[in-house]
C-alpha cells in the first residue's frame, strides 16, 4: 500500500514471520486438535457421494484420510465411531447403498467388455460382501456367454480360430478380461 508507506514485499515478510511465530507457540498438539462434528462428517460424505457411488468401506477410508489431515494426525476411536454413525445414517436414508454401487459397477464394467470374475474381484476390493455381489449379478441379468462372444468378435472378428495357438490366444485374452472357463469354451 503506497499511501501508508508499506511495500507489498514488507507486508509479505511480516506475514511470514507472524505465521512462523504462531506455528511455534503451541507445543501441545492435543490443544490444537479440532473436534469432529457430525455435520462436517456428513458434508464430507455427501461431497464424496455426489461425485459417484461409494461402498461403506471406501467412504470410511476416504473420510479417515480427509479428517486425518484436518486433525493433524490420526483419527481416534471416537472419530471412527462418529464417521461410522454418519455412514449408517446415510445408508438408512438411502443415500449410500452397497447394492446400488454393485449394480452400477457391473453395468459399467460389462459394457467395457469385462467378465464376471474380474468384476466380482473389483467389488470385493471395494469391501462388498458376496451376498450383495451375487444379488447384484442376478439383478443385472447379463448373458455372460453372449458377452464373451461379443468381446471375442470385437477383438478378433467373426471368424473361428484357425489353429490351437489362435484358440489359446483368444482364451488368454478373455481370461484376462475376467470371463470364466465355461464362458470361454462356449465360443
Amino acid at each position: 500500500n503506497k499511501e501508508s508507506g508499506i511495500s507489498c514485499f514488507r507486508l509479505r515478510v511480516v506475514k511470514r514471520k507472524w505465521l512462523k511465530t504462531m506455528s511455534h507457540q503451541s507445543a501441545d498438539p492435543e490443544s490444537e486438535r479440532i473436534e469432529l462434528k457430525p455435520a462436517d462428517i456428513r458434508r464430507a460424505s455427501m461431497d464424496l457421494l455426489a461425485r459417484r457411488e461409494h461402498s461403506r468401506l471406501e467412504l470410511l477410508n476416504k473420510l479417515q484420510i480427509r479428517f486425518r489431515k484436518r486433525l493433524n494426525g490420526d483419527v481416534d476411536e471416537a472419530g471412527i465411531e462418529a464417521i461410522q454413525c454418519q455412514i449408517d445414517r446415510l445408508t438408512d436414508e438411502g443415500l449410500q447403498s452397497d447394492y446400488r454401487l454393485a449394480g452400477s459397477v457391473i453395468r459399467s464394467r460389462s459394457n467395457k467388455g469385462h467378465g464376471p470374475v474380474k468384476i466380482g474381484g473389483e467389488l470385493r476390493q471395494k469391501g462388498l460382501n458376496d451376498a450383495v455381489i451375487t444379488a447384484a449379478f442376478l439383478e443385472e441379468n447379463i448373458d455372460w456367454f453372449e458377452k464373451a462372444r461379443e468381446v471375442s468378435q470385437r477383438k478378433f472378428g467373426l471368424g473361428l480360430p484357425g489353429n490351437s495357438a489362435e484358440r489359446a490366444k483368444r482364451g488368454r485374452f478373455l481370461q484376462q478380461r475376467g470371463f470364466s472357463w465355461d464362458q470361454i469354451q462356449s465360443i
